[in-house]
Parts: C-alpha cells; structure tokens; sequence
C-alpha cells in the first residue's frame, strides 16, 4: 500500500493546489505532496504526467440496490462502477428492501462493503420506519451504527410536522437530513416534465411547481428550527432560485443535481426513451441553463448521480409502466469535464462539487489530499476518449441515456485507502 503519483496536476482546493506535483502514499495514508519525491523500497509509481490528482471522488446519492433487488445491482458491482468512474467513497441510499431504518440493514451494508466492495460505502437512513412517513426512525441508533444522513429518498416525507421534528432531532445529534422535496398531489400520475414535450407525446407531465413547492417547505422548516437541510437532485430553475434566496439570508440548506439535469432536456423522452426516465424528470432548456448558473455561482453544492440502476425487464416496457432511474456512476465525470471546457466550471469547482463538499456536508473526513489523511485519489486523464456502452458499464444494469455516446475524459487511476483499486 506504499505508492507513489508522480508527475500530475495536483488540484486540492482544501490546501489551494494547482501546480505540478508528486504524492507519496505509505501504509494507505498520504504521506506528501510535494515536488521530486522519491518512492520507498517497493513501492508503485504510478506516471500522472498529463493527468489531474484529486482527492477521491465522492458521490452522496447512489443506489446499489444491496440488499433486496440484486439482480439490478450489489454491493460488488456498484463499487466496481463506481471506482472505474473515479468515485472512492459513494453514500447508498436506503430504499433497499428491507429498509435501511436500523442497525441490522446498516451493519450489513458496512460489513458487506469492508470484505467485498472496492471504494467507500456509507449507508444513509431512513428518516421514518419504513419509509412509511408516520414515525421517526431510530435516528441516534442509525448514526451510531455508522449512517452518515436520513433521507426517505424515493418518497417526500409528507408531514410537515413530522419533518420538522426530524429537523429537530437530526441537529440534536449531528446528523444531515437529506429531503426528496416533491409533491405528489402535483405530481398525480405523471411521468415526465409537463411541457410541450410531454404535450406532444400525449404524456402525462409532471410541473416543476412539484419540486419548487416542497423546496420551499423544507428551506422554511430549515430556517425555523435552524437546522441544516440538504435537498437531493434539483432539478428546476424555481428550487435553484429559492436555494440561492435561502443561502443568502442565512440558511443551513444545501443540495445537489445529477448530470443529467445539466446534460439533457426533456426531448431526450422523445421515442419513448425509457432510458430517459427518471424522477426528478428531465426538464427544459431554461432549467438546464439555470443548473449551470446554480453550479458556477456555488448555489448547488454537489453533483451527485442518483445512480438507479433497472434490469432490463424494468425499463423495456410501455413509459408509463417503465420505472424511475438511470445509472450514472460511470458517466458523471466525462459529463462534469464538459462543464469545465465550456467554462461553466474550473477544475477547482468541480472538484469541489465532486469530493471537497460532499465530504464536508456529511462529515466524511476525506475530500483532501492532506498528509495524514485517509489515501483516496483520483487520477484523471483529461484527453481520454471512448464511448458508452452496455458491455463497456460495470454496473449490473445497463439503463443509461448516453448509450452510443462519445466521452471524453475518465479516470485513469481510482486510489482507495493506498490500494489500487481501478486502472485503465
């Protein structure tokens, strides 16, 4: 576990890096970073000429699917997506079957990923027993067990009481609520953006008030109680709005897109595109546009996959039958690189996005390449070309919008703990 990376382009905002450098890991700990290190006996050098170091990736949203629906994703396969899309820690959440809503589930997870997995796994909670929306889960219990967040992801907490309380608990003990905001009276049986896409189409749409309106609840019920929020994949214009008019007086709210809310419209529905639904759907071109903006004037925090990976046998069915989701664990860095050469982004922003603040918004205590810290790199070789396809993912599941796209950029190196645990 003795390693060293010479010759790349070190960016750590954490230490306000971004120069030619080497990194010296010893014993699966980052030793140094400085310029001409020399690797001890028996060490690996790895040459990052032409590449960029930083820290590991994270992503805070991923469903590996482990235990309960398998046959989509495990354990195993999730984590080998996500080290070869570059992520060294990934957070699952918990709408496995059974629920993640106490310590048995949650041990399992942990266990399970220490003895076969290959990155980082930190299960989130449940915010109610069962998922269900009517009793609080055994928050104190599930951070003890090692859950880093609550989220009833899949399903808005509908009470507004309840959710406050929630609120209350989770910042009593140190805990990070993350809200699936959505209403689904809105809602109702939609399944895509309501716009003149899903006109069109003759489909039922979803408004994006859907989102704005629960957004606003839980901004509300953060600044009342005075608790940090964190609201998963935004989606529209309205909730980044009101995210940046909530941070500008002061509230503890944070949140997240995915990449294909500033990669894809709604036209990619076209055709009947199973592949293309997902919940939060797809959006239109002013909401792309304004998930740029969010991300580039650090509004939005974080960019996180939602991986949702579906057997086939779930999405090669009529759209409104189809379920939600799309993988994302192997494509989300090529598609942040995009927002970098189209100077949405520097390469410091999207590291931010992508490892430095979701590690400090859920107290990860990774997302540096400080000495002394945990070993989890990334190394990123911007000029890689290739394209997208089934047999090229890890995941299980092959349920991605960008099939037969061409990528550029990739990991070339995904380092977790001092161990090599992807190369290309």
């Amino acid at each position: 576990m003795n390693l060293l990376i010479k010759g790349g382009r070190v960016i750590d905002p954490t230490q306000k890096l971004d120069e030619t450098l080497d990194v010296l890991v010893e014993n699966g700990v980052i030793r140094e970073v400085g310029r001409n290190l020399a690797a001890p006996a028996g060490a690996e050098t790895i040459d990052a000429s032409g590449c960029y170091v930083t820290p590991g990736l994270i992503d805070m949203h991923v469903h590996l699917r482990d235990p309960g629906f398998e046959y989509k994703e495990d354990i195993v396969s999730g984590t080998q997506a996500a080290v070869a899309g570059g992520f060294t820690s990934v957070c699952c959440m918990p709408n496995t079957k059974p629920v993640i809503d106490g310590k048995a589930v949650a041990s399992y997870i942990i266990n399970k990923a220490k003895s076969e997995g290959c990155c980082n796994v930190f299960p989130v909670g449940t915010i109610t027993q069962g998922m269900n929306g009517d009793r609080m889960s055994e928050m104190g219990e599930l951070k003890e067990t090692g859950c880093v967040a609550v989220s009833d992801d899949g399903k808005p907490v509908k009470s507004s009481e309840l959710m406050r309380r929630a609120l209350q608990y989770a910042k009593g003990i140190g805990i990070m609520v993350i809200s699936h905001a959505e209403d689904l009276d809105l809602v109702g049986e939609g399944t895509m953006n309501e716009g003149f896409t899903s006109t069109e189409l003759g489909l039922k749409g979803i408004p994006r008030v859907a989102e704005d309106i629960a957004t606003v609840r839980e901004i509300m019920l953060a600044e009342y109680t005075g608790a940090p929020v964190h609201i998963a994949h935004v989606s529209t214009a309205g909730s980044t709005r009101v995210v940046r008019e909530a941070k500008a007086r002061g509230v503890q709210v944070t949140c997240e897109t995915a990449p294909h809310y500033f990669t894809l419209t709604d036209d990619a529905v076209r055709g009947y595109n199973t592949n293309a639904k997902m919940n939060p759907p797809l959006r239109e071109a002013e909401d792309v546009a304004a998930i740029k903006a969010g991300l580039a004037d650090g509004t939005i925090d974080c960019i996180a996959t939602d991986h949702a990976p579906h057997h086939l046998d779930d999405k090669d069915v009529e759209f409104n039958e189809a379920l939600n989701g799309i993988v994302g664990l192997e494509t989300s860095l090529p598609l942040a690189l995009r927002l970098v050469a189209e100077g949405v982004l520097t390469l410091k922003q999207m590291v931010e996005v992508m490892s430095v603040n979701p590690a400090n918004i859920l107290g990860l205590g990774r997302g540096t390449l400080k000495a002394g810290t945990p070993a989890d790199i990334t190394v990123i070789d911007p000029e890689l070309t290739w394209t997208v396809t089934a047999d090229g993912l890890r995941s299980k599941s092959k349920n991605s919008p960008f099939l037969g796209q061409a990528m550029k950029g990739g990991a070339r190196y995904t380092v977790v703990g001092g161990k090599i645990q992807f190369r290309r």
